[in-house]
């Protein structure tokens, strides 16, 4: 009683999308049928095609939902193998990326950027930069400081050096993989 009750609900709450009837002859009367429709895709999402899969006949059918998606993709774990333009370098050359992800929460743009050690770089000095701002914003002696390291050309390339950057602004760490 308890499940046809919820089953009732649910026809309530939210309509299918797909209504597979037939009719039914019992005696005269003519009665319509109802079927569930359920649908089953196989395949390996995982994007790693060197893992071998199992056979066929062992796979089992996982019912996936809203509540268990992630633990779902967890067990899958799906993950892309690409090589990208280097736009950090910016000489036409290729960068080697590999994404893995777990849960819808790896492809939040912070997650991938975790991913990748040339971006990571880059997010961290990003990070540092507005530090430093946030502290100069609150110090006029840092900022007067600053700005006298800025206005001499050594100090700068020094400063450069000792971050790892060139003087054109690149990154020394190369960003290729």
């Amino acid at each position: 009683m308890g499940k046809s009750s919820l089953q009732h609900k649910l026809d309530r709450v939210r309509k299918p999308r797909v209504h597979i009837t037939y009719d039914v002859e019992i005696g005269d009367a003519r009665v319509k049928k109802e079927l569930p429709f359920v649908m089953g895709v196989m395949g390996d999402f995982s994007g790693n095609p060197s893992k071998a899969l199992s056979p066929l006949s062992q796979r089992k059918f996982v019912n996936i939902d809203r509540d268990n998606f992630n633990d779902v993709m967890a067990s899958i774990s799906p993950e892309l193998n690409i090589r990208v333009q280097n736009t950090l370098k910016n000489d036409g050359s290729e960068m080697a990326v590999k994404l893995n992800f777990s849960s819808m929460a790896d492809f939040d743009p912070t997650s991938i950027v975790s991913q990748v050690p040339a971006l990571q770089t880059l997010q961290n000095s990003r990070d540092k930069l507005r530090d430093l701002l946030t502290t100069m914003d609150q110090s006029e002696d840092l900022e007067a400081q600053l700005e006298q390291i800025l206005s001499d050309t050594t100090k700068v390339q020094k400063a450069a050096e000792e971050m790892g950057v060139d003087g054109s602004g690149n990154s020394n760490d190369g960003g290729d993989e």
